[in-house]
C-alpha cells in the first residue's frame, strides 16, 4: 500500500483528507479507459470493493450479481 500525505495541491479533493493510502491500483495507457473503469467502481458496492483490495477476485462473480427476490 502506498501513502500519499505531502499534500501539493491545495485544491485538491484529497488534500483535507490526509493521511489516506492507496489500496489498489491499475495502470492505463489511455486517460479515457481509466476513468471509466474508476467511475465503474465507484458504483459498485462495498463489499464488491474490499474483495478487490483483499484480492478474492473469484468472488466477484457472486457479487456481481443482483437479488432480484425482494
Amino acid at each position: 500500500m502506498v501513502k500519499k500525505n505531502s499534500g501539493l495541491y491545495r485544491d485538491c479533493y484529497t488534500f483535507f483528507r490526509r493521511p489516506f493510502e492507496f489500496v489498489f491500483y491499475c495502470e492505463f495507457t489511455d486517460i479515457t479507459l481509466a476513468i471509466d473503469k474508476e467511475k465503474q467502481i465507484k458504483k459498485w458496492s462495498r463489499v464488491k470493493k474490499e474483495a478487490v483490495i483483499n484480492g478474492d477476485y473469484d468472488a466477484l462473480v457472486n457479487l456481481a450479481k443482483k437479488n432480484f427476490d425482494k
